[in-house]
């Protein structure tokens, strides 16, 4: 019984053994053939042609997070509304 099952399945497993390699030959090649050459431009913050007011990190007030929580939350109800 597990016999036919395992046939069954057999070309799925193909596939994702299939994908899995050539993503990984593709993600290898990518890595070893691109040029990394870093320079200062591009590591440097760009945000809207000036340099920035602060530091990127930091907090935000809790009254954010509710707010942010809540549109999701309504979100998700209207969406249940329609068929």
């Amino acid at each position: 019984m597990f016999f036919i099952n395992s046939v069954e399945y057999g070309s799925i497993l193909v596939y994702f053994l299939l994908s899995t390699v050539i993503s990984i030959i593709l993600i290898v090649l990518s890595y070893t053939l691109a040029v990394q050459k870093v320079d200062h431009e591009k590591i440097t913050t760009y945000e809207c042609g000036f340099n920035p007011f602060e530091d990127a990190r930091s907090t935000f007030d809790v009254r954010f997070y509710l707010v942010a929580i809540l549109f999701l939350v309504f979100d998700l109800e209207i969406s249940f509304l329609f068929p």
